[in-house]
């Protein structure tokens, strides 16, 4: 039977199993030689005081090695190439989520981003930096990744309205995010990481058979008998499917 235990414990002992042993035995009141296994589940920082304590939490089990429900998720991804189509308009956070998850039951996404790829949207944000330029579909707010590629990449949602957050977590450490981001109480990407991890989701997508077309700004849509049978991109060119997602963010109001 799997049980918790919240300890304190000094940085210096931060990876002394053995003192760590003895702390949970003490915190469940048990004799200092009764067997267990352990496994960290959830790591915060306690600097309110003079000293620095580290506060953990173990699933403990005496029978068997605890298993964290991250280790429960399976991710199962299917080629989607012959599934209906989903347009997703938007390349951000939502919109590649929403791609994997489209992936994920054998649907084709097809993810609209009216920025640049990752890469070459850096040569925008330096000419904002460097000379005042903008460029209006490639800068801070649009381009893969959304708003948030060049933040920090703090991840401090602990919502259970919508979903597990632990799989968001899971899927961000399938692409290239460091596994302690499963179990700080404030996970953090970085902004280093950030662009990396994203161009391997796309990668993910293209490679079960999605699309992520870049430079493809949503002008309008196509409706028939109040269903969206289409958009418009760059007042031009026609896409159909057979869903549709609107994944724009905040910033593009003209959507």
């Amino acid at each position: 039977m799997e049980i918790t235990a919240d300890i304190r414990i000094r940085p210096a002992d931060l990876n002394d199993n053995d003192k760590i042993r003895v702390k949970i035995a003490r915190k469940l009141k048990w004799s200092p030689g009764k067997s267990f296994y352990f496994t960290l589940v959830k790591k915060s920082i306690d600097a309110r005081k003079q000293e620095v304590f580290y506060l953990l939490r173990y699933l403990v089990d005496t029978e068997k090695e605890p298993n964290p429900t991250h280790k429960e998720i399976e991710i199962g991804y299917k080629q989607s190439g012959q599934g209906q189509t989903v347009v997703i308009v938007g390349a951000g956070p939502a919109g590649y989520f929403a791609a994997l998850e489209c992936v994920e039951h054998g649907l084709k996404p097809i993810v609209l981003e009216r920025g640049k790829d990752v890469r070459e949207r850096r040569r925008d944000l330096r000419a904002i930096q460097q000379f005042s330029e903008v460029n209006p579909d490639s800068n801070y707010c649009f381009g893969e990744g959304g708003a948030g590629t060049y933040s920090d990449g703090k991840l401090y949602t602990r919502s259970k309205k919508r979903g597990s957050y632990i799989k968001v977590l899971k899927i961000l450490v399938d692409h290239g995010a460091k596994s302690d981001i499963l179990i700080d109480a404030h996970p953090h990407i970085g902004s280093n990481k950030l662009p990396h991890i994203i161009s391997s989701i796309r990668a993910t997508i293209e490679k079960y058979g999605g699309e992520v077309r870049f430079g493809t700004k949503v002008t309008d849509f196509v409706f028939n008998e109040k269903k969206c049978e289409a958009v418009i991109v760059n007042d031009q060119d026609e896409v159909k499917g057979d869903h549709f997602i609107l994944a724009t963010g905040h910033s593009a109001r003209d959507i």
